[in-house]
């Protein structure tokens, strides 16, 4: 799983011109997975997400972690973030997980990061065409890769 992290302190995902999620201060993820990503994978992700000191202290370092503030989140899947771009100008996407995989893996991790979290995470529409507005606070971005975990 790949996830783009980006604390906001305002975003929102909209469906159709429907506002479908929104948040103030917290945690947009956008997620991308693979054919071969695991609940091992969920678990490692939702823990390192959760656990991620990204956000200010009193003294304005980075030190305090999203159930630290009472922050929210939104995830969004995006099966783009596995584009292999290696080949021509025309991305491939062939390491992205079809929806019999990524759909239960999706949901897997909405719920475990709930769970963690302590509260309920937005979402967008698994597959839909979504506008994703956000303010990025900071700005503070972290790629974050279950394969590569640095």
């Amino acid at each position: 799983m790949r996830i783009v992290l980006q604390r906001v302190s305002k975003a929102f995902v909209t469906i159709n011109s429907k506002i479908v999620a929104s948040i103030d201060s917290g945690l947009l993820l956008l997620v991308g997975i693979e054919e071969a990503d695991t609940p091992e994978d969920i678990e490692w992700l939702s823990g390192k997400v959760i656990r991620l000191r990204v956000f200010p202290d009193e003294t304005g370092v980075m030190n305090r972690c999203i159930a630290e503030t009472g922050g929210d989140i939104i995830v969004v899947s995006q099966f783009t973030l596995h584009a292999s771009t290696k080949k021509g100008n025309r991305p491939s996407y062939i390491r992205a997980a079809r929806p019999g995989t990524a759909i239960p893996l999706y949901n897997l991790f909405i719920s475990s990061l709930g769970s963690v979290l302590g509260k309920a995470v937005q979402t967008g529409d698994f597959g839909a065409m979504m506008d994703v507005s956000l303010v990025n606070d900071g700005p503070v971005t972290i790629i974050i890769d279950s394969k590569n975990r640095e």
